[in-house]
């Protein structure tokens, strides 16, 4: 058994991730901005914690993650805000990163997108642009920590029921797609398996089993 906590652990990938570690014997902590989120947070079967990270100092946000096993990152401003954007999701990352290594957390997963990094390739006129360069610095960050990290990209986001299947790698195609269920799999797997450490892994939906997509990425 292990102890995850997850932030921004009200998310759609979020709740589904917690469930299924949960499930798996994992003891979860949930991490929210907003307290009327934790009833569904709770009925996930994780520990539903109240935390403003966009505005927690490193210091602070290491008392809320120490004790745990592992970091998962899945929080994100929601976009239409550049300011907010990258508060959330460049600074507010990059300070839990510190935080986790300041309080001994060695493992953390990076949810963040295909495609993502310093040559995105998004226009600055773009309303993309914002998050993918906050998304950019936040895993160049992570990338050059000591900490085992991991980064996951999944493609467009779809709710339709998971496969548990992926496909990994490969080129980025705007019309592919992966549902969240399969995402919050990915996230299950990468937290099982060792191999996974300071790998990027993107993916789509596909054909070939997580565990195994995963293990061979």
């Amino acid at each position: 058994m292990s102890r995850i906590a997850i932030i921004g652990g009200h998310g759609k990938i979020a709740l589904r991730a917690a469930r299924i570690l949960t499930a798996a014997g994992n003891e979860v902590t949930g991490i929210i901005r907003n307290p009327d989120h934790a009833a569904d947070v709770a009925a996930t079967g994780a520990v539903p914690v109240i935390a403003d990270v966009e505005n927690l100092a490193v210091d602070a946000l290491g008392e809320v993650l120490a004790g745990h096993d592992a970091i998962v990152w899945s929080a994100g401003a929601g976009g239409g805000n550049p300011v907010r954007t990258y508060a959330v999701d460049r600074d507010a990352a990059i300070r839990s990163m510190d935080a986790a290594a300041a309080v001994g957390v060695d493992r953390y997963v990076m949810v963040s997108y295909f495609g993502a990094g310093p040559d995105h390739g998004v226009p600055e006129g773009d309303s993309f642009y914002a998050y993918a360069e906050a998304k950019a610095a936040a895993d160049t960050y992570l990338a050059a920590s000591s900490l085992s990290w991991t980064i996951l990209g999944p493609s467009r986001l779809i709710d339709e029921p998971g496969t548990g299947l992926i496909s990994v790698g490969g080129r980025r195609n705007p019309a592919s797609e992966v549902s969240r269920d399969n995402v919050a799999a990915v996230i299950a797997s990468t937290l099982a398996d060792a191999s996974t450490v300071r790998r990027v892994i993107e993916f789509d939906d596909g054909s070939t089993p997580i565990a195994d997509a995963v293990a061979t990425a």
